[in-house]
């Protein structure tokens, strides 16, 4: 059983759909009047990002990247691959890039770099959950789910191995799960 992998629950369900609510809102409001792109960086963010967009109330579109600096070993290599890219332009146009989990900041600083060439109007970030802890880029999220202290978390789109994401909390893992192979994004 998944649940039997989960030292404890970090974030319940309901403390999760109140706070994406509350994102939502302030979105509404950030952009009354306007129509962001929100961009969701797959596979982790799929399930914030639908339940996101769902309590946004303006016109927003939606369009999805797979990047990857992991290839086949459970540490970032520090390379940044597309592994899919945007279907649209996004010249002109306002972007929230929705993310899961702010860590280093390595992957989000390469890819707002790689955005910010396609001349959009301007540039913001969402992430369900912020790590400040591991930063060593120097990037910031303009909404923030929630701040989680340094620990393996799993659940609600995070996952380890490409386990766990569909948990419908965040949960810390076991160590015995993972071992010392923590990855840092």
């Amino acid at each position: 059983m998944l649940k039997d992998d989960i030292e404890r629950v970090l974030i319940s369900e309901e403390t999760l759909q109140k706070r994406v609510a509350e994102l939502g809102a302030q979105i509404s409001a950030d952009y009354a009047g306007k129509e962001p792109v929100l961009v969701s960086v797959l596979r982790g963010s799929y399930i914030f990002m639908a339940d996101l967009t769902r309590h946004i109330d303006a016109f927003c579109r939606v369009d999805f990247m797979a990047v990857s600096s992991y290839g086949a070993g459970t540490v970032s290599s520090g390379q940044v691959n597309i592994i899919k890219d945007l279907s649209d332009s996004i010249e002109g146009k306002d972007v929230i890039v929705v993310e899961d989990i702010l860590d280093s900041g390595n992957t989000l600083h390469y890819l707002f770099q790689l955005l910010q060439a396609r001349h959009p109007a301007s540039i913001k970030l969402a992430t369900l959950l912020d790590k400040p802890s591991r930063r060593t880029k120097p990037i910031t999220a303009d909404y923030v789910g929630f701040e989680v202290p340094d620990e393996f978390v799993v659940g609600y789109g995070l996952d380890y191995d490409e386990l766990y994401r569909n948990l419908p909390y965040i949960g810390v893992l076991k160590p015995r799960v993972y071992g010392e192979n923590l990855i840092s994004d």
